[in-house]
């Protein structure tokens, strides 16, 4: 099957995909790979050593049926870091950012975080004075972890604007191909600057840990240091977004369950992995590659063979809703699951998302603070009219606008 690039039914796709089998062959904007859709599949292949982060090991990259001319090439192929590289040189780079990223460096982060989601409030209260619509995602949602990743990275928070512009038009499946190259240049002369002035004079930020990491083998390179940037800023950006939005989504569309958890019967922190399992931000994770012919699953239940050589994704909606893994009411957002909810949102094994942790370090301190301060809040439309942007790797909304009654 084909996945919509504009994502106009994306709860049809992800029932489809995954009713179709744990293997299924899909069609990226034209070009052929297959998709990993129920939980034990993904699990086991997620550290099968014969799928392989490097482009070169893709047939129709390298037969030049595949070039810098489609769409998605990015996501795929944007540049030297952690992201794009396995065994040692995985662990070696992934070993310096852990280092970068502390415990420590993670914990003086929470005041920040608070303080940001304060001021954000404030705005978000302001703007919905006298019962005016507000968009929670620009007024809030979009911009917190945009200033809390800059305040962890030292990037120029004048910079906020243009970054939110082409991250937007990066992932965005509108934007024209000669554009998004466009877009990917001026990402890597950005983040090159602020590597450069970060080596001139270090500072107490995650960029300058980066360069300085000394441990682990050699030291990064300048193009691994941007490499890993560029791809953390995306990824943790876009990924608190979903998760923040979806979480209250489903709390406004479920408001039994939201007065559990304003009880005090549920914990924040089970909100958020039930919404992380049941309406993940990352909808399909692009893309490794089969050095040998894999098999997936039975052959006899939707199974079958990677052959080598071809690309397969990870369709983490449809493994979230994985009936096997999670009951036969997956589909159902439930607060109250009896057993512990054990999702793959964030990935696992070797290439486990680096930026879990700040995530959920945000959506933990967000959501309480923004219920407690509108605990009237409702939706502004329909459930239905929030609809989703045209990006085909995120769940990613237009809009969300709500009302603010009962604020103080």
């Amino acid at each position: 099957m084909a996945l919509d690039p504009l994502v106009r039914d994306l709860a049809g796709e992800t029932r489809r995909l995954r009713e179709d089998g744990p293997l299924t062959r899909i069609e990226l904007l034209g070009v052929p790979a297959w998709t990993v859709t129920h939980h034990a599949e993904a699990r086991r292949l997620l550290t099968d050593p014969r799928l392989v982060k490097d482009i070169e090991h893709w047939t129709l990259w390298r037969t030049g049926e595949v070039t810098r001319e489609w769409p998605l090439i990015g996501m795929i192929d944007s540049g030297r870091s952690m992201f794009t590289v396995d065994g040692a040189e995985h662990r070696r780079l992934r070993t310096k950012t852990a280092q970068a990223v502390t415990p420590r460096r993670l914990a003086d982060l929470r005041p920040v975080v608070a303080r940001i989601t304060d001021e954000l409030l404030d705005d978000v209260a302001e703007r919905g004075a006298d019962g005016a619509v507000v968009d929670l995602k620009s007024a809030f949602a979009l911009p917190l972890p945009m200033r809390v990743v800059s305040v962890l990275m030292g990037v120029d928070p004048e910079l906020h604007p243009r970054l939110h512009e082409l991250y937007g038009a990066f992932f965005s499946m509108l934007t024209p191909q000669d554009e998004r190259l466009a877009v990917m240049d001026e990402l890597d002369v950005l983040f090159r600057d602020m590597v450069r002035a970060r080596t001139a004079e270090p500072a107490d930020d995650l960029t300058s840990a980066l360069i300085l990491a000394d441990e682990g083998g050699a030291p990064l390179t300048e193009d691994e240091v941007v490499g890993n940037l560029k791809a953390m800023v995306a990824a943790g950006h876009e990924t608190t977004i979903g998760l923040v939005l979806n979480a209250v989504r489903a709390l406004l569309t479920h408001p039994e369950q939201l007065r559990l958890v304003l009880d005090g019967q549920v914990a924040w922190e089970t909100v958020i992995e039930e919404t992380l399992r049941w309406d993940t931000p990352t909808t399909h994770l692009l893309m490794r590659f089969a050095t040998e012919d894999v098999e997936v699953g039975d052959p006899d239940a939707g199974g079958g063979t990677v052959p080598a050589g071809d690309g397969v994704v990870v369709s983490y909606r449809a493994v979230g809703r994985d009936p096997a893994q999670h009951g036969p009411d997956a589909d159902r957002f439930d607060v109250t699951r009896p057993t512990p909810i054990r999702h793959m949102t964030f990935g696992h094994g070797p290439h486990i998302c680096p930026g879990a942790a700040l995530s959920r370090l945000e959506a933990a301190l967000a959501l309480p603070a923004l219920f407690d301060r509108f605990p009237g809040l409702r939706l502004a439309v329909p459930p239905e009219e929030i609809t989703n942007l045209p990006v085909l790797t995120q769940n990613d909304l237009r809009s969300f606008p709500v009302l603010l009654a009962g604020g103080r």
